[in-house]
């Protein structure tokens, strides 16, 4: 349980310099467009969808040592929609990446199934 407390030490710490370095306002302005109806069109939905269903998964597995191994059919599902959103928004990193997790997603779900 120390690693927990020692890497969100860490985390304070790094966030703070890259906050500071990045100009709080503009922090600020960015994640107050959460609170704007205007934000949420339906590729920045399926954006928040598929970053919370990732969540999921990362943090059990991380932090705790658990896999919750049947999430992965809501990361497969969310990947291959924020391809699409991705794609609207013109991230190709992200669209990389989210293919990189559909393929994580089918092995997981595949030694669990098969």
């Amino acid at each position: 349980m120390l690693d927990v407390v020692e890497g969100s030490v860490m985390t304070v710490i790094l966030v703070t310099i890259t906050y500071t370095l990045t100009g709080w306002g503009k922090i600020v302005d960015c994640y107050k467009m959460w609170f704007t109806l205007d934000y949420w069109k339906p590729y920045n939905i399926v954006e928040a969808v598929s970053w919370l269903t990732k969540a999921i998964i990362i943090v059990p597995g991380l932090v705790f040592g658990i896999e919750v191994w049947y999430f992965y059919f809501l990361t497969l599902f969310t990947s291959l929609t924020l391809i699409w959103a991705s794609n609207k928004k013109l991230l190709p990193t992200l669209v990389g990446f989210n293919t990189l997790w559909v393929w994580i997603s089918c092995v997981v779900l595949s030694k669990h199934l098969f």
